[in-house]
């Protein structure tokens, strides 16, 4: 059988298969709620063939968001509106569903992508951010607030509000952001951590909020649930977050209750030089796996059915995560299927015809007739 569809565990939840479809930004929620949209474009990836679909980042709070068209859940609207599509989802297909948690930090009240992605002024719609010192993402920007202690409970409050909120959803896991510059991020790297309290200098303190708010959010979760990290393994910067830092960080993180890492990297600051090549950061996944005894998932330019496979046949990763890839092909999983004589389980009826002749057993409960 083929790596890439052996089912595998992560805590209490069996994954049919190690493909994840990465969670990717919409950009399109108002006033943090999910649309039609979401329900569209969720639907549409969870008939991928991937055993897990993740769902792009979603602010624990409304200053948390990246941009005002982020995913939000903290409170009953921004709930029941991502209800919808997780209810959707459930009626038609098995595939697991994984919500990812985030708060932006410094990098929040940001403008969408496509209109130019900069910081958003309070009068053109943005917010002041908040992030762990008074330090901007960039120098010609304004300052972030730099949250103070009874900051620091309401966004650790807000993370456990919001994993409660993603329990009663029916998700079959979290995941917490932290990379790509964002608030977790901001406090493990010392380019944006300038703190001289228990919060900032050395390395355990520059951990300590992140894993603090591991160990309350796991504290709410169901004790088969699994719970996950997003990492930025290496900020790609002198003086920066690293890779060494990244597995001592996992290390402890698996001690407080994770179950996996994704790692990621880049995002702390627009002054990176990330060397972006197939494979990039499967070094990182692989590194954090071998000495932090954690399960990973790869992710970044893994684009072909034999670059995944291979990936976790070598024990480079437990799974691997397919963005843009997603976008471009959303029956990804199928094809690779059918390239690697894979099985994939629970796809609808209505599209069982849809496998290649010759090859219709890439659908396991697939059966035909007519009269």
């Amino acid at each position: 059988m083929s790596t890439l569809f052996s089912p595998l565990q992560l805590r209490g939840l069996q994954v049919p298969n190690p493909i994840v479809v990465s969670p990717m930004c919409q950009y399109v929620a108002v006033d943090g709620r999910a649309g039609s949209w979401h329900v569209m474009h969720y639907g549409g990836l969870a008939l991928s063939g991937a055993g897990t679909l993740f769902i792009e980042s979603t602010a624990v709070e409304p200053e948390g968001r990246i941009t005002p068209g982020d995913l939000g859940l903290w409170d009953d609207a921004t709930h029941s509106a991502l209800a919808h599509v997780v209810d959707g989802i459930r009626a038609h297909t098995p595939t697991r569903v994984i919500l990812q948690l985030s708060h932006a930090g410094r990098k929040a009240s940001s403008e969408v992508p496509w209109r130019n992605g900069q910081l958003l002024t309070p009068e053109a719609g943005g917010w002041r951010p908040y992030g762990p010192s008074a330090t901007p993402h960039h120098p010609e920007e304004a300052a972030p607030v730099a949250l103070d202690t009874a900051g620091l409970d309401r966004v650790r409050n807000a993370y456990v509000a919001a994993a409660r909120r993603a329990v009663r959803l029916g998700v079959d896991g979290i995941e917490l952001h932290g990379g790509h510059g964002y608030l977790l991020h901001q406090f493990l790297s010392p380019i944006a951590n300038e703190r001289t309290d228990a919060y900032g200098g050395s390395l355990e303190n520059r951990m300590r909020f992140p894993l603090e708010v591991i160990e309350a959010v796991r504290e709410v979760l169901p004790s088969g649930m699994p719970l996950g990290i997003k990492l930025s393994a290496s900020d790609w910067m002198d003086a920066g977050w690293d890779l060494s830092q990244s597995v001592e960080f996992s290390r402890q993180a698996k001690r407080r209750g994770i179950d996996w890492v994704t790692a990621s990297s880049g995002g702390i600051s627009p002054l990176q030089k990330i060397q972006v090549a197939p494979n990039y950061q499967v070094p990182f996944s692989k590194r954090i796996r071998e000495e932090a005894g954690v399960d990973t998932i790869a992710v970044g330019l893994v684009t072909a059915p034999t670059q995944a496979e291979d990936i976790v046949a070598s024990g480079s990763a437990d799974l691997v995560a397919i963005a843009r890839g997603m976008l471009f092909n959303p029956r990804w999983g199928w094809h690779a299927a059918a390239d690697l004589g894979g099985t994939i389980d629970g796809v609808p009826p209505s599209y069982w015809r849809a496998a290649p002749q010759g090859n219709s057993g890439i659908f396991a409960q697939a059966t035909f007739g007519s009269r």
